[in-house]
């Protein structure tokens, strides 16, 4: 049986809380592998719409095993919080499991993050301040806290006591803020330890189990791929590796063992925070994408940036991602566009580019090629099959896969489950 990865194509917030709800309906181990408390997946189904942050979207499914692994930072509290949530709603959380290996985002964290952004001023990077970056470098420079060290509680105190007196310096010397008390993080923690144990265990071993079973697995990616630490538009990126690699180094896996890469895509673009966005559009119809999108950050309530696809981005995310197929969401939203335009190529200085540029000084040059199509200005919300959409939004659909270089297996009408369109089966 596969193994399935759901990745983001574009700046995050590509609607893959959907995308993975509705596919988890037939998997047996649905494993988030990378982000933090900063990333959120909407998903809407019979229980009610719910805004998840660090609980993979199989928890819906009562038989279905939910992985939060290696990869993944977390915010002990966030999650607590988030759990307690889904078990006030009848959502068992019974089946999830937490990595061992997994990095804590710790108290001190959240403090750096706040103060380091302010302190970039008006080159703030624009993150969610929740500590995700500062645990990531932890984690890096090997002073992290993991989710494993919550259940030695002796050797915890020993590393945190090192840790914190580190952390404190910077507080007081750097920041000037206050520093935090040994006894009462130690304290914290012990209670996280105690609320917690019985989620903590070997993911890995886990995942590599259920596939000697023939089992099929959904690896559930966060943000999206222009966000990545290496290839995305640095430094307005996540701390962590959202794209297909990430998978592999966020769970435990073989690249030989992921069958197929599923590349999640809006029909237009999106993005929160700072950072180029070429086809950004600062007028009516950004804002009227915006309004019909409801396209405000999950976790944040952002308003977020729009604009008309991007192609030269959409081709690089496929190239470095390897896509064997695409979920192409959010078409709804463009129902009422007498015109839809598509960004085919940039140009700099004059100069036509159609690859996706490393710098961002040079991304911030340049200036959209687009393409115009014809829109379909009818509702398709109800419409479920491909052959059942009007013909300009089945040239519009056909021209984004020509531009992209991969197939477009779904089609997202709708913010509901049902309001799919499989153009070929992905499990």
């Amino acid at each position: 049986m596969p193994v399935v990865a759901v990745i983001g194509a574009q700046f995050g917030d590509e609607a893959k809380g959907k995308i993975i709800d509705l596919l988890a309906e037939k998997a047996n181990v649905v494993a988030r592998f990378s982000g933090g408390n900063n990333a959120g997946h909407t998903v809407i189904n019979q229980f009610g719409e719910f805004k998840m942050t660090l609980v993979p979207c199989g928890i819906f499914h009562p038989d279905t095993l939910c992985l939060i692994g290696n990869g993944v930072v977390i915010n002990p509290a966030a999650l607590l919080d988030e759990m307690r949530l889904l078990t006030e709603r009848n959502v068992s959380v019974e089946k999830l499991v937490v990595s061992e290996r997994a990095h804590l985002v710790m108290p001190y964290h959240i403090l750096l993050d706040g103060l380091e952004e302010k302190a970039r001023g008006s080159a703030a990077i624009g993150t969610t301040q929740r500590g995700i970056g500062p645990a990531y470098a932890d984690k890096v420079a090997r002073s992290g806290i993991r989710a494993g060290d919550l259940l030695d509680k002796k050797g915890l105190k020993s590393k945190l006591e090192i840790v914190l007196n580190q952390k404190n310096d910077l507080l007081t010397k750097l920041y000037g803020a206050s520093p935090l008390s040994m006894e009462e993080t130690y304290q914290q923690c012990c209670e996280y330890s105690e609320r917690l144990a019985s989620f903590i265990g070997d993911t890995e071993a886990l995942a590599h189990e259920a596939l000697a079973r023939d089992e099929v697995v959904l690896l559930e990616g966060a943000q999206g791929t222009l966000l990545d630490i290496d290839f995305g538009t640095y430094p307005y990126v996540t701390s962590s590796s959202p794209a297909a690699g990430g998978a592999c180094i966020g769970l435990g896996l073989s690249p030989t063992q992921i069958d197929r890469i599923i590349g999640v895509f809006k029909a237009y673009t999106s993005r929160v925070g700072g950072g180029p966005m070429v086809t950004e559009l600062k007028d009516e119809t950004g804002d009227l994408i915006r309004e019909r999108g409801q396209e405000y950050g999950t976790v944040t309530r952002r308003p977020r940036r729009c604009g008309w696809f991007d192609a030269v981005a959409g081709r690089f995310s496929a190239r470095i991602n390897g896509f064997t197929g695409v979920a192409l969401t959010r078409l709804d939203v463009l129902d009422v566009f007498p015109t839809i335009k598509i960004c085919t190529a940039y140009t700099i200085d004059g100069m036509i580019c159609d690859r996706f540029p490393s710098s961002v000084d040079t991304l911030e040059k340049c200036e959209p090629v687009y393409e115009e199509m014809a829109g379909w200005q009818t509702p398709i919300g109800d419409i479920r099959t491909f052959d059942g959409l009007p013909s300009k939004a089945k040239a519009y659909v056909r021209r984004l896969e020509e531009l992209i270089g991969c197939p477009i297996d779904l089609i997202s009408v709708g913010a509901r489950r049902e309001q799919s369109i499989f153009v070929r089966p992905i499990l």
